[in-house]
């Protein structure tokens, strides 16, 4: 894809991953609509894009309401005409053992934002891209494609969203392209701070820390911007996590050893 002229939804934009990729398109030359619950950061995202040279606008949306994911997609239209790209990557996570849980109520939160988020944006996006023959990008991660310690409500929305993407994929007959951004651990993205802890709220930005395995995130931005650029079907970041499926099928005992040990070398 010539990213120059194309325009791009990017849900979780504020901050993260999102803002920096949606700050990378733009200079690109891509048009971006930048779409998160906090308005006042999107809006500060659209002013370094547009000081930059970018071309942007914000577009306030909870993905957990259809009707604003519709809105979203209508305001999209009447500003340019078209959509070309949809990238899903707002998402919340958490991080405890089920069994240290003392209400697991926080499950539908991460369903509602992390799988019906982005059903609902897909849904409203559907026939501009197909119009387009535009592109979903999903924003996920090495928990969906295994079982995955202390994460196990953000391993099964990660799971929904990836059979229903996969799904989708198929009835489109390419129609529509996919790419599956797989990441794993990723510095400075927020994630981790604004994780579901065991009393079923965010641990903070002190409660765990990052190893040395974890990819930068301009690194990981940079990674998935040459995935669009060069029409790949999924990318993994970093490389070697394209050896989980594998691994998952012929050595799955290994391979939870070894996960459950990386689970307990990023924490405190």
């Amino acid at each position: 894809m010539n990213l120059s002229g194309k325009t791009f939804i990017v849900t979780g934009a504020s901050s993260g991953i999102g803002k920096v990729l949606s700050k990378k398109l733009a200079t690109k030359g891509a048009q971006i609509i930048c779409a998160s619950r906090n308005l006042d950061n999107l809006n500060r995202v659209v002013e370094e894009i547009k000081i930059q040279g970018g071309t942007a606008i914000s577009v306030q949306t909870d993905i957990t309401q259809m009707d604003q994911c519709q809105l979203l997609v209508e305001k999209t239209i009447n500003h340019y005409g078209k959509l070309d790209a949809l990238v899903l990557n707002a998402g919340i996570s958490m991080w405890t053992p089920f069994e240290s849980l003392k209400d697991v109520s926080f499950f539908r939160q991460l369903m509602e934002t992390n799988y019906m988020g982005a059903v609902h944006c897909c849904h409203a996006a559907l026939p501009f891209l197909k119009s387009s023959n535009g592109l979903i990008v999903n924003c996920s991660t090495g928990q969906a494609l295994m079982g995955f310690p202390n994460h196990t409500g953000y391993a099964a929305s990660k799971h929904a969203l990836r059979g229903f993407l996969a799904s989708l994929d198929i009835e489109m007959k390419g129609e529509i392209q996919f790419l599956d951004v797989i990441m794993g651990w990723i510095r400075g993205t927020g994630l981790r701070e604004n994780a579901f802890g065991p009393n079923g709220q965010k641990l903070g930005e002190t409660k765990r820390n990052h190893t040395s395995q974890s990819v930068p995130l301009i690194e990981c931005v940079q990674a998935i911007v040459s995935g669009i650029e060069n029409d790949k079907k999924v990318i993994y970041i970093p490389k070697k996590l394209r050896l989980v499926p594998f691994f998952n099928v012929f050595f799955k005992g290994l391979l939870n050893r070894k996960v459950a040990k990386a689970v307990n070398d990023h924490q405190d």
